[in-house]
């Protein structure tokens, strides 16, 4: 595959976001974006994953002139720190582990569940705790806020749904996916070819098993956000 056709091709190739997953794995709706096959493996048509890409920045951009609220999303263990670090970059809150069940279509639920690790928390930093309970209470209560910081800790700052999702490998989120999409809350996907195309409102199609293009893609929507940002100020 050239990679002069321009410079984000040429970036997305460096990164190896062309490496698909095997043939028999590939999912009906991806056919027309796998440029061929090698080794039995998918070769993602890059041109297309541009051209995807550019479309991604450009909402992105929108959403960061407009203050929109992001939630960046990855159960995949190599992929959560660079979740993490996407997130921070642009104080967005995150998902980097399981997907609890409801976390959008039953925010009220969560919500309680987040204030309740703030005020256990606040109590033991302030020491009210430690003249409210014996011993054997903050023990208890120290477990269930480690439960509850395990859960939670990335949607502190969620005071609400947000306005758009940001998901690694869809496949693998895919109660994510469905609960955004039932609440109409769109879905930038990073996905691989595997996935199905048609549950995302916003595909970028690359490689979501590589660390560095997973980290190359997350860069560029955190770059998109913050230069909208930076035009609205």
């Amino acid at each position: 595959m050239s990679q002069a056709q321009n410079p984000l091709v040429e970036a997305l190739f460096k990164v190896g976001a062309h490496f698909g997953y095997s043939r028999s794995r590939r999912h009906a709706t991806m056919k027309h974006l796998v440029y061929g096959t090698k080794n039995k493996t998918d070769i993602l048509d890059l041109t297309k994953t541009s051209g995807m890409l550019s479309d991604v920045l450009s909402f992105v951009e929108v959403l960061g002139r407009q203050g929109k609220m992001l939630l960046f999303v990855s159960g995949k263990p190599e992929m959560q720190s660079i979740v993490r670090e996407a997130a921070a970059s642009v104080a967005m809150p995150f998902v980097a582990g399981r997907w609890l069940g409801g976390t959008l279509s039953n925010f009220t639920e969560i919500k309680k569940r987040m204030n309740r690790m703030k005020e256990l928390t606040d109590e033991r930093e302030s020491g009210v705790s430690a003249k409210k309970y014996t011993k054997k209470e903050r023990l208890m209560i120290d477990r269930e806020i480690a439960r509850l910081e395990e859960n939670f800790t990335g949607l502190v700052s969620m005071d609400r749904l947000p306005d758009a999702l940001v998901v690694v490998d869809t496949k693998r989120e895919e109660n994510a996916v469905l609960e955004a999409k039932k609440l109409g809350i769109p879905v930038i996907g990073i996905m691989n070819s595997d996935c199905d195309l048609s549950v995302v409102s916003h595909p970028v199609v690359g490689n979501d098993a590589s660390q560095e293009s997973v980290r190359y893609f997350l860069a560029e929507v955190a770059r998109a956000y913050e230069a909208g940002r930076g035009a609205a100020a």
